[in-house]
């Protein structure tokens, strides 16, 4: 969720769909604009199967993430995002679709199974968000103080409703202070754990470069093997280009409006479906010239989730939190290449 090295995978040219062309190559098609979606370290956990005018998207669990997502919440999460952006493209080219989550209990890594037809139901608000799946970056650089009207947070909320899932904003000095520290407890217990920063420093390491975040490499390289309590504040909320760790001040300076993003249950299918509200909404904001990145960290401590709770006052499972505000332009991060991802 950077710089990106691989600037095909979003220099993308809608006008070379060819809708006279058979199903299957329409929807690989379209699955160029699903696999932009954002991931937990840009992990990219998904793989399709394409038959005709039938995909399966399947979870990669060799892109799994032991350590930091044990039970594959966050992996699951990611593909459903992918799924959001298929089905936004799917409805911007004129095709509808059916979906099926978890179809097959013999194979519980097939995530859905989408049946591509020529007729059927059209959402137009998906067909609408088509423009800023391109537009969409992770900017954990410094926001602007500019607040976030509360008509726009509005529209945050309902993206994420429409999608089965709770958004709650909030942007109270007070209450973000109170999660800032949270945050940095959440940071202390990971950071304690050299598994922890083992994994971390695998995702960010230089040599990669079809995912992760190695634009971070070099930056953040040598201080994994520290535990110290400002490390991971200052490589997942700012830029570590600016040289200064995220103290809370900076922190709340820099983040006008928190999102949490909850389900009302916590098993795989709220997980798919919160992945699909954080996508939606993500699209939503980058539509507004909006920006955001990820603060996950109360909620990877199974510890500290239910403080998050009620720090959010919903009555609900936390499954995501983020920053979101008026952001610098950044680049996009790489994407590993589709014949790798697409079967």
């Amino acid at each position: 969720m950077n710089s990106d090295t691989s600037p095909s995978a979003w220099d993308l040219d809608e006008h070379r769909f060819d809708a006279s062309a058979p199903m299957e190559q329409q929807v690989r098609f379209a699955l160029q604009y699903a696999v932009l979606a954002p991931s937990n370290h840009n992990a990219q956990p998904w793989r399709f199967i394409v038959d005709a005018d039938t995909v399966e998207l399947c979870a990669d669990r060799t892109r799994a993430l032991p350590v930091v997502d044990p039970f594959d919440r966050e992996l699951l999460i990611g593909c459903g995002a992918a799924l959001l952006n298929l089905r936004v493209a799917l409805s911007h080219f004129g095709l509808s679709y059916a979906i099926t989550v978890f179809p097959s209990e013999l194979d519980p890594d097939i995530v859905a199974q989408i049946k591509v037809s020529h007729d059927g139901y059209r959402d137009a608000g998906l067909a609408a968000l088509f423009g800023a799946i391109t537009e969409r970056v992770t900017t954990r650089a410094p926001f602007s103080g500019e607040n976030v009207a509360t008509a726009l947070q509005a529209k945050l909320i309902d993206a994420c409703d429409t999608e089965g899932a709770i958004a709650c904003c909030v942007d109270a000095r007070s209450s973000r202070q109170a999660i800032a520290e949270l945050i940095e407890e959440a940071d202390h217990i990971q950071f304690a754990d050299p598994r922890f920063r083992r994994e971390l420093a695998s995702w960010i390491h230089p040599s990669r470069t079809a995912d992760g975040m190695p634009a971070y490499g070099a930056s953040v390289g040598r201080m994994l093997d520290l535990a110290a309590p400002f490390v991971a504040s200052a490589l997942r909320v700012f830029d570590m280009g600016a040289g200064a760790p995220a103290t809370d001040r900076r922190f709340i300076e820099g983040s006008p409006l928190l999102v949490g993003i909850a389900t009302r249950q916590d098993n795989r299918a709220e997980w798919v479906a919160a992945g699909q509200a954080l996508e939606r909404m993500l699209l939503v904001a980058a539509s507004e010239g909006l920006t955001a990145s990820y603060l996950n960290q109360p909620i990877e401590v199974t510890t500290l989730r239910e403080p998050l709770r009620a720090l959010l006052k919903v009555d609900a499972i936390p499954q995501l939190l983020l920053r979101v505000g008026r952001g610098p332009q950044v680049g996009h991060s790489p994407r590993r290449p589709m014949p790798d991802v697409v079967d």
